[in-house]
């Protein structure tokens, strides 16, 4: 088993790359890491946070033993649970602020603890609002004849019963070559296809793009092809009719999952009743040519 490489993996439609040199935690730009972070570790930094506030107020309390009416002098507990109070702006009335400078600490308090709840109410509501694409690929592409000459072909599909508007969809081979001067770089070469836009995308939608002329993979027998360091990239958008919200989705395939002379089996069925349906879960599945 080989060691993985050093620095931040980055997931792109199941490939991993690491980029190094890069801060997961850069504390000037928190709203990125209030995003990002997981739900768990999101819930624990609220917690965490939410606790040292109180701990700093309640060592403020403790400087006047006298600020706080009914509270034991010099209790952490007792300042503690006073501070819980205040900065959630409940105020349960056994404990109060008894004198000018408990007054002032409160004070203080109740505005860290209005702008604290704000932050935290509109970081969960932007967290809950992200719409997750949900979108299927299949497995693998295949290259089979379509139309007399060979094609590349990835079928895709919407996780959700709606339905998207307005797709597009864009396919990409990333592949090495060498200039003239033997420096080795990776283009991105644009794999167009015979349709890129869907008004609709209902049930599946399987792009295909014409292996001639101009395309990336023209000359490359399926050796060359298993052989060489490719990395296609299918990229989708479109927007959710019912959420009305856009949606952006990514899938990376690899050389070794190009299948040669294969085809998918058609997932689109229409009964007695002339209803169309067709079964996502089995968008994978394929068929010798």
């Amino acid at each position: 088993m080989t060691t993985p490489p050093k620095g931040h993996a980055i997931k792109i439609g199941g490939a991993s790359l690491y980029k190094t040199g890069t801060s997961r935690f850069d504390l000037r730009d928190p709203y990125h890491i209030a995003l990002t972070a997981s739900w768990p570790s999101f819930f624990l930094a609220i917690i965490g946070t939410f606790v040292l506030i109180n701990l700093v107020f309640a060592a403020l309390y403790l400087v006047d033993p006298g600020a706080i009416a009914n509270a034991r002098p010099y209790s952490l507990r007792d300042a503690f649970f006073f501070s819980m109070e205040t900065l959630a702006t409940v105020g349960y009335g056994s404990m109060a602020p008894s004198s000018t400078y408990g007054h002032v600490v409160s004070a203080l308090e109740l505005i860290c603890g209005l702008t604290f709840s704000a932050i935290m109410t509109g970081l969960i509501f932007v967290r809950f609002s992200k719409v997750k694409p949900n979108m299927l690929f299949a497995d693998k592409l295949v290259i089979c004849a379509h139309e007399g000459r060979p094609t590349l072909m990835v079928r895709l599909a919407y996780g959700r019963p709606g339905m998207l508007v307005a797709t597009n969809a864009r396919l990409h081979i990333i592949k090495a070559a060498k200039t003239s001067e033997g420096r080795t770089f990776r283009n991105a070469l644009e794999a167009k296809l015979v349709r890129s836009h869907l008004p609709l995308l209902v049930l599946t939608w399987t792009l295909m793009h014409p292996i001639d002329e101009d395309s990336p993979l023209f000359g490359m027998s399926e050796e060359e092809v298993k052989a060489a360091d490719l990395r296609t990239i299918v990229t989708f958008e479109g927007r959710d009719h019912s959420l009305a919200s856009s949606i952006f989705d990514l899938k990376s395939y690899s050389s070794a999952e190009i299948l040669f002379r294969t085809v998918y089996q058609d997932l689109v069925t229409t009964d007695a009743d002339r209803r169309t349906s067709a079964d996502v879960r089995n968008i994978s599945l394929t068929q010798p040519e």
